[in-house]
């Protein structure tokens, strides 16, 4: 079977470990390159987790590479209250003794799309900053990157103000730099990603497999688990899972062709992501699609079935 070579760039907060976790485990990805962006967490404890998750996974052959500390424009306002202050909801986890990249990620992301000529697909499962810088140093990027499939946006509604998802509305400059890129992009935003959850009885199976994996998901859940609580969500929604799940697995996902632009400028809307999914109206340009509806059984199965393999 020829695998899917897949980047995936990530500001490693509780569900990127288990989207990256997962990602590992589903036979169809060739998991070529990750990236560390600011967002949930600082960039320095995004690059630190990811390099220790893929080494608690064994695969310390993955090259991680440190990415911007900051969005493009806007104040970087990390979320400890759901992550912790290390971004894995404090939980422990070794060290990885892998050397450490310094190759800067826009530049590495550019050398690998170009390497693979244009079959990479890249996996943003946080602010889009490394993907509008890298368009920004290296304009042919766009020839080379297949598709991005991105974690953030909300067609509906939003979790970081009423309209606004927290990756996007985190740098929404770099957002609407990525959507004008031309690039094709699958965008799978709050409106099926808060489908995307795993329920008590799942959390607890999970959490006692008993092996490396489900100690960390056991003890970093708690922060996550009780802001879900407070907001009235029962489920641990795995948001970041969506995008690599798909990858492998197209047909679990329902998306609607689209056109997708993002709001910079409004105090009350920045960070929206406008789409014209249910208007007479419809931009120009419609390169993206967005996702709605999944198979939440099948993609809580894939989850199990990665964790228990750890």
């Amino acid at each position: 079977m020829k695998k899917i070579p897949v980047w995936i760039d990530t500001d490693t907060g509780v569900d990127d470990a288990v989207a990256l976790l997962t990602a590992l485990k589903l036979e169809q990805l060739d998991i070529v390159g990750v990236s560390a962006v600011a967002g949930n967490t600082t960039q320095e404890n995004a690059f630190r987790n990811a390099r220790d998750v893929l080494s608690l996974s064994g695969r310390e052959d993955i090259k991680v590479y440190p990415g911007a500390e900051k969005p493009l424009v806007k104040e970087l306002k990390i979320a400890p209250h759901v992550h912790g202050e290390n971004g894995l909801g404090d939980a422990q986890i070794p060290r990885s003794n892998a050397p450490v990249e310094t190759k800067i990620a826009y530049d590495a992301l550019y050398e690998k799309a170009k390497e693979l000529e244009g079959e990479l697909v890249v996996c943003p499962i946080g602010p889009l900053t490394n993907i509008a810088i890298a368009i920004a140093l290296h304009p042919d990027i766009i020839n080379y990157i297949k598709v991005l499939n991105i974690m953030g946006g909300a067609a509906k509604g939003g979790n970081i103000t009423p309209c606004a998802e927290f990756n996007i509305y985190s740098d929404p400059h770099a957002a609407e730099n990525v959507m004008k890129s031309g690039i094709p992009v699958n965008m799978f935003g709050l409106d099926v990603t808060l489908k995307a959850y795993l329920d008590d009885d799942d959390i607890k199976e999970i959490s006692s497999y008993g092996n490396k994996a489900s100690d960390l998901f056991r003890n970093s859940i708690h922060l996550i688990y009780s802001v879900r609580e407070r907001i009235g969500y029962s489920g641990l929604c795995e948001h970041d899972c969506c995008p690599l799940v798909y990858t492998a697995y197209p047909e679990m996902f329902e998306g609607h062709k689209c056109g997708i632009y993002v709001e910079t400028q409004g105090t009350i809307t920045q960070g929206k992501t406008v789409t014209d999914l249910w208007t007479d109206f419809k931009f120009p340009d419609r390169h993206c699609n967005f996702f709605l509806e999944l198979d939440q059984p099948g993609f809580v199965k894939l989850i199990k079935d990665a964790y228990k393999s750890y």
